[in-house]
């Protein structure tokens, strides 16, 4: 007997401001990567939010998006 558990994170979407250079320079790396602009931020998001908790500890999963923008630091 096999128990097969799927998680499914809810998706959100988000829009940023950036500047013209730096979004075709985003675009050239993500298409010499394979990978689409958007696949390509979040690859990046990933890393960023990665190195962070190696620094500091795991983020709490609970923490609401819209209660704290920029928490303040420890």
């Amino acid at each position: 007997m096999y128990l097969q558990v799927v998680c499914f994170m809810a998706v959100k979407s988000v829009s940023i401001r950036i500047e013209e250079e730096m979004l075709q320079k985003i675009a050239y790396v993500a298409d010499y990567e394979g990978r689409s602009v958007n696949s390509h931020i979040l690859v990046l998001v990933r890393e960023s939010i990665r190195k962070f908790e190696d620094a500091n500890g795991a983020i709490a999963q609970e923490v609401p998006s819209a209660e704290n923008v920029k928490p303040g630091k420890k």
